[in-house]
């Protein structure tokens, strides 16, 4: 493995052989399909158009693809729309390389299935070990600071041109909570600076990752006007069919203000609770100021980080039980 600096390479030493078989991997297929989960975040999709472009840059006689359903505000706004490739692409051998998905019942297209290969490279738990190769450090604050270090750590010269640098960057930030969680460490920012000295535009990526419309501020008011706060803290805001219909937003954005209750005294966890008619669930999106609420998460059919994680609930009933469980964390 070629030297880089003693921050980026602690990182990445007990995955040495792994990144070899990666890049020997890529060097191997002429055929590469990238795939990340669904219901696609920051950190999904820049990490999957990260390594796209990078791939793109370094390896220009090959056929790289990006696939998975798009999301409802980020593609077009903030990422390309995802490519439609046919299906008989697929019956040919490629090489799949799956980011940010722990399970592989969660990647968005069932196609990876038919990859020769296939190499996962994720920050969450490893509770479902699938691929060929497997790279997983829990310890980064994103999947695109971990495939960043794997990029800088392959053995040759090869380049991260502003495109990748900018998609891994927004990954880096989205799955961050803008570096205020407690993952961000002294190697994140490693990888950031040496991102930035790649010439990204910050006031444009930051305008297309957090610009609002004058809609969403009618979205906020009514948040405002209507959210609740639990006796240790937890302060959450529900909207239902009626309301997402009224606002014109799909469940998915129903979690797009969770962070409006972060940093104030005496609110210690925040969530965001949203009806999803068309499945019959209730989509939660959970964040904390400290302690982690991974655990309580997963009790309620989700899961994610320490600080920010996801649920689901059969019906708004659960909620009460939730909001227990949190109060209870923080006594």
């Amino acid at each position: 493995m070629k030297k880089i600096d003693e921050i980026i390479y602690s990182r990445t030493e007990q995955f040495e052989k792994d990144i070899d078989k990666t890049l020997d991997a890529i060097k191997q297929y002429d055929r590469i399909v990238i795939f990340r989960h669904t219901k696609p975040d920051y950190d999904a999709i820049g990490s999957q158009l990260g390594l796209y472009y990078f791939l793109k840059e370094n390896f220009k006689n090959k056929e790289i693809h990006f696939v998975g359903e798009n999301h409802v505000s980020l593609t077009g706004r903030c990422f390309p729309e995802m490519e439609k490739i046919d299906d008989s692409f697929f019956d040919k051998p490629f090489l799949g390389i799956v980011l940010d998905c722990s399970t592989a019942e969660r990647i968005s297209d069932e196609r990876y299935q038919k990859a020769e290969m296939l190499i996962k490279i994720d920050h969450h738990p490893n509770v479902d070990p699938y691929g060929d190769i497997r790279i997983v450090d829990t310890t980064m604050a994103a999947a695109g600071e971990l495939l960043a270090n794997i990029l800088l750590s392959f053995d040759g010269d090869y380049v991260i041109n502003k495109q990748s640098a900018e998609n891994l960057y927004k990954a880096i930030v989205g799955d961050s909570g803008r570096f205020l969680y407690e993952s961000t460490t002294v190697h994140t920012f490693r990888i950031c600076e040496i991102l930035l000295a790649k010439g990204i535009d910050l006031s444009q990526v930051y305008l297309e990752m957090y610009n609002k419309s004058l809609s969403d501020l009618e979205v906020q008011a009514y948040i405002l006007r209507h959210y609740k706060v639990t006796e240790h803290g937890i302060a959450y805001y529900v909207l239902n069919d009626e309301t997402l219909k009224r606002f014109n937003l799909p469940p998915e954005r129903g979690k797009d203000n969770v962070n409006i209750f972060a940093h104030f005294d005496g609110i210690h966890a925040w969530l965001s609770v949203s009806e999803d008619k068309a499945k019959d669930e209730w989509r939660v999106s959970i964040r904390s100021e400290h302690e982690s609420i991974q655990q309580i998460a997963e009790k309620y059919n989700g899961g994610g980080h320490d600080q920010a994680s996801g649920a689901k609930l059969k019906s708004l009933d659960e909620l009460d039980g939730l909001l227990k469980d949190l109060d209870d964390l923080f006594k």
